[in-house]
């Protein structure tokens, strides 16, 4: 991780995906399944990884909020987004914010990268580079 991203976590306590965001890592991944089979493989995938605590999940809307208790004591909490871009094409995007004022040194955008790394472990064959 670069020294401007811990910089800029001094003053920012949530990072988020998106297509247009200008980091790569940071962009919206694309898999090719549809949004059911996407969204069970991914909720299944993120109920086993360990920290992490599923508090809700939305089939219908494609919304799995997340909860992680960082080392320094901090709550973090996630939403993953799992969106309908075609019949067998699916989107998935997230949100992740720390609770309290500060900022929180780069933990979101960690956070936001384990768990890409995760899915696309268990979605690599399925990865759409688009």
């Amino acid at each position: 991780m670069s020294l401007k991203r811990v910089l800029v976590g001094i003053v920012r306590s949530q990072e988020g995906t998106s297509d247009r965001a200008k980091d790569p890592k940071m962009k919206t991944r694309y898999y090719n399944l549809s949004k059911d089979k996407a969204w069970e493989e991914i909720s299944s995938t993120l109920k086993k990884i360990p920290g992490y605590k599923v508090l809700h999940e939305v089939p219908s809307v494609g919304e799995i909020t997340l909860e992680k208790r960082t080392s320094m004591g901090r709550t973090v909490d996630i939403t993953v987004s799992v969106l309908s871009v075609g019949p067998v094409r699916s989107a998935v995007d997230m949100y992740s914010a720390s609770r309290g004022s500060l900022g929180d040194l780069g933990a979101n955008y960690r956070i936001i990268l384990n768990l890409f790394s995760a899915l696309d472990k268990k979605l690599g064959k399925y990865k759409d580079s688009k």
